[in-house]
């Protein structure tokens, strides 16, 4: 493999590349393809910020959307129309990988609206009607993993709906994913699925950690606080591996995987370095081992791929010396409960806003095709 690209180098390590964007443009001009054949890209992830990026930039959606308009769609009808569309054209893209990794990748992960993430039952039911609308087996529905979540999360899976759960900041909300997966597992097997054919992803956000704990760090301003800057993301990261690997080693889990379940994969989500003091590979070669994803913006996948350096497992044995960084920040006065709260709170409030620009943008559009009908 000396020869080979780094990208192509951490998939030889077991590393699942995923690209965190999608759009009808990527799909329509084969740019998508060309990441799948150039850079080891093996998955997409959506969101409600990259979709609202998407759809209200440029004119890739006019035509859609003056279909829309003339078949008398409501806003949300159209929203629910464009983004199902696109994912169900992603994962005919990555069809052939899906086929060729029994479903493990090839994957397409399309969001319930943000604003359910406190609804359980609402949560639950969309999470239906993705699944149904998209029709393709390669799709993940995601779900935050809020309180409210959880129950949902075991209610999906006990359907037989594969699902990606997004937004864990905190290690005892990724032991309570689980736990919610597993169980969820233990119902569909009651419901007579075929097990392995359910997949999970739980998408552990890392530099968002970063960004905030290195706020609080400049404002405690002692050297000891700087020199702490820059290391709980990837800490906090190998500890949640640590829990993965604990808690798919029990006798629970041996009864589900002899069963034919496969194990939730950890999924390394907002991989995007934030502060340009920090390489711009940090949250990709820190966080490699065999059968984990990482799910990238086009920007850290290019840098990857121009520069990252794949060192092998940068996870397996770290814990130790993760944990020492998280109580090296609880005794400086950091409060690692308070930060992942805030950072949970926040993730959700920036895509409900971005939900809500995307509904007044396009109900504009609709508006103006009516009017030029």
């Amino acid at each position: 493999m000396t020869n080979a690209t780094p990208t192509a180098q951490l998939s030889e390590a077991g590393l699942s590349i995923w690209l965190d964007d999608l759009s009808r443009n990527r799909l329509e001009t084969g740019s998508l393809r060309k990441l799948i054949e150039e850079k080891n890209v093996v998955g997409v992830t959506t969101n409600p910020s990259i979709f609202q990026a998407a759809i209200t930039s440029g004119s890739d959606y006019d035509n859609a959307i003056a279909q829309q308009a003339a078949a008398g769609s409501s806003v949300e009808e159209t929203i629910f129309e464009l983004t199902t569309t696109d994912v169900a054209a992603a994962c005919d893209l990555f069809a052939p990988i899906a086929a060729s990794t029994n479903g493990v990748d090839g994957r397409v992960s399309i969001e319930v609206d943000p604003r359910l993430a406190w609804d359980t039952a609402g949560t639950i039911a969309e999470a239906k009607e993705l699944y149904k609308k998209v029709n393709k087996d390669n799709v993940l529905i995601k779900i935050p993993a809020t309180l409210e979540g959880l129950e949902a999360i075991t209610a999906v899976l006990a359907e037989g709906i594969s699902v990606n759960v997004t937004l864990i900041f905190s290690l005892d909300r990724y032991r309570a994913v689980i736990n919610a997966f597993q169980a969820g597992i233990k119902q569909a097997k009651d419901n007579g699925h075929d097990l392995s054919t359910i997949h999970s992803v739980a998408s552990f956000f890392v530099s968002r950690v970063d960004t905030e704990i290195d706020k609080r760090l400049d404002a405690i301003g002692t050297d000891a606080a700087k020199a702490l800057k820059g290391q709980a993301g990837v800490a906090n990261a190998r500890l949640a591996y640590q829990v993965f690997e604990e808690l798919f080693s029990t006798e629970r889990w041996n009864v589900l995987a002899q069963a034919g379940a496969r194990a939730q994969r950890p999924l390394w989500a907002s991989t995007g370095v934030k502060d340009p003091a920090y390489p711009d590979t940090l949250y990709v070669t820190e966080l490699v081992a065999a059968g984990v994803v990482n799910t990238m913006p086009e920007k850290t996948l290019d840098a990857t791929f121009d520069h990252g350096v794949a060192k092998g497992d940068t996870l397996t044995g770290t814990y130790q010396e993760a944990a020492k960084v998280l109580d090296a920040l609880e005794n400086i006065g950091v409060s690692y409960d308070d930060v992942v709260a805030l950072l949970e709170s926040e993730g959700l409030e920036k895509f409900v806003a971005s939900w809500k620009e995307l509904l007044a943008d396009v109900e504009g559009a609709l508006a103006a095709a009516r009017k030029a009908a």
